[in-house]
């Protein structure tokens, strides 16, 4: 079978007047109208292939907010290629002009109706309606669980005190690579140890301290995890009026925690791989998107 090409991008927007507008780059090459995208370099994560290619096409820093649904598609040579979208935000930093002329000449910025119109794919103008029907962003939140750490049952010691292991190791500079983007200013990780370690490259990344909290641990006893859910889902909402954050939790807290929130009844949607995570969109106390990073 052929490989799936990957690749990621961004519906770029900024404020103007009592709107927005949408960034649209025009590719020489193909000689139509696009969104700015690209595939995904070697095993570089979703999110920071589609904040790169954004800043190479457009050359502003995009700053991701929403994951918007992925389009699938087959190249005309017929392997499948699926993209990642990200509604983001152009960043307040310097604009500079595209990498590559030849593919990028041209980068406007249009009202939402004249870049549909711009457009020239149905599958990019569906992109653009979803992420203008969004609310407007006014917090987020970062929960990633931790990083492999072995095998529970073959470790003699304080479980508490079970490290990451080498995957573990390749999993937490991944993920932080890819929580970085969304700017986090404050790092909280349940109280194991294997939950500070996942979080110890982000906080060197971006210089900031770890906070301990036993809110967000796996509880002793089996019985106490429903409340415990309760009290993390609780703190989160606390923390959503603060700074932005990133928290790491475990396997047992997530799933339920994130079916609190989203006032769904089967948690099992919310399972997460071990180094794997979420970004809580709010728009005031609406939880407007949970997305997969």
């Amino acid at each position: 079978m052929t490989d799936t090409v990957r690749a990621a991008g961004g519906v770029l927007w900024r404020p103007a007047g009592d709107g927005i507008e949408i960034c649209v780059v025009h590719r020489p090459y193909r000689s139509d109208w696009s969104l700015p995208k690209g595939k995904l370099d070697g095993s570089e994560h979703p999110v920071a292939a589609a904040v790169r290619e954004v800043q190479e096409e457009t050359g502003v820093h995009g700053e991701p907010l929403v994951r918007l649904p992925d389009v699938a598609y087959s190249l005309p040579n017929g392997a499948p290629k699926t993209v990642e979208w990200w509604w983001m935000r152009a960043g307040d930093g310097p604009v500079g002009a595209p990498q590559d002329p030849t593919e990028v000449d041209e980068v406007v910025w249009l009202a939402p109706a004249a870049a549909l119109a711009r457009l020239t794919y149905p599958d990019d103008r569906r992109t653009v309606e979803h992420g203008v029907n969004l609310p407007p962003v006014t917090a987020l939140t970062v929960l990633i669980r931790h990083a492999h750490a072995g095998n529970r049952k073959d470790y003699g010691g304080d479980d508490a005190l079970r490290p990451i292991d080498d995957r573990g190791r390749t999993e937490a500079e991944t993920i932080s690579a890819a929580a970085a983007l969304f700017g986090p200013r404050l790092l909280i990780a349940a109280t194991p140890l294997r939950c500070r370690q996942t979080f110890e490259p982000l906080a060197a990344r971006l210089g900031l301290p770890i906070v301990s909290d036993s809110a967000f641990a796996e509880p002793g006893d089996p019985a106490d995890g429903p409340a415990r859910v309760k009290a993390a889902a609780a703190r989160l909402v606390e923390l959503r009026a603060g700074r932005r954050t990133a928290v790491c939790s475990q396997g047992k807290v997530i799933p339920g925690l994130l079916a609190l929130l989203a006032g769904a009844e089967d948690p099992a949607p919310y399972k997460t791989p071990k180094g794997d995570g979420w970004v809580l969109t709010w728009s005031g106390d609406q939880l407007v998107a949970l997305s997969r990073i």
